[in-house]
């Protein structure tokens, strides 16, 4: 079954710790990203959590491997339940992510949080990926980072709704598929490119929806979270 994912991309750290109080236990999943967490620093890792919530820590990591390594160890040793890395970082910063996952893990009598690696952001589009470099679409770069991460023991990966029916397909069913670009049909498309409904999510293979201003923004966060959550039970 899928979850639901509420991003906490507030300025304030007592907005989102407000918001977790009110849609817990209905939503189990927070994803903390980096205003929040450069704003807040790791304690607003273990307010959350104290609250009974599980944490996607979206810091995607990119760097030298040494760097990330180190890095992935301190974030695995926080106890949160996923973070991610950019898989454009290449094949030995993932691989050493993994290696740092595990240790900080290990070393802190933790479960290890699921790795996941960032494809392609979803808010650029083939023009987007052009500019930079990428000659060829979407979900061709996408696939290939993303068998590039399963190779090298990644839990998963953060991709567009529009891409998750064929990773799903080419990568096997215990690979995570978690998705931003999600947005009821009544939504705005905010600075999102690439996007989908909850019930299109779920049914393309996605197991993380992840949320934010439909539910942040909504006069009844509590009232648009059910509202999702019906729509992905509707495909699940």
């Amino acid at each position: 079954m899928a979850h639901l994912c509420v991003a906490l991309d507030f300025a304030h750290a007592d907005e989102a710790i407000a918001l977790v109080r009110q849609l817990t236990p209905q939503v189990k999943w927070f994803k903390v990203g980096m205003e929040l967490f450069n704003l807040a620093g790791p304690q607003i890792v273990e307010k959350i959590k104290g609250l009974g919530a599980e944490i996607f820590l979206d810091l995607k990591l990119h760097d030298i491997p040494q760097t990330v390594e180190r890095t992935a160890k301190v974030l695995a040793a926080l106890g949160v339940g996923m973070f991610n890395v950019h898989a454009s970082g290449g094949r030995a910063m993932l691989a050493a992510a993994r290696r740092g996952a595990d240790s900080g893990a290990d070393e802190n009598n933790l479960p290890r949080p699921h790795l996941l690696g960032v494809t392609v952001l979803t808010s650029l589009d083939q023009a987007a990926l052009l500019e930079v470099g990428i000659d060829e679409p979407p979900k061709k770069q996408v696939l290939r980072l993303a068998r590039l991460c399963k190779e090298e023991g990644l839990d998963g990966v953060v991709c567009s709704p529009l891409e998750a029916e064929t990773l799903r397909r080419e990568l096997g069913g215990e690979f995570l598929l978690v998705t931003p670009g999600i947005r009821p049909a009544s939504a705005s498309l905010g600075d999102q490119k690439r996007i989908s409904t909850p019930a299109m999510a779920v049914k393309a293979g996605a197991d993380f929806l992840i949320v934010g201003r439909p539910i942040t923004r909504a006069e009844d966060p509590l009232a648009a979270a059910e509202q999702i959550l019906a729509e992905m039970r509707e495909e699940g």
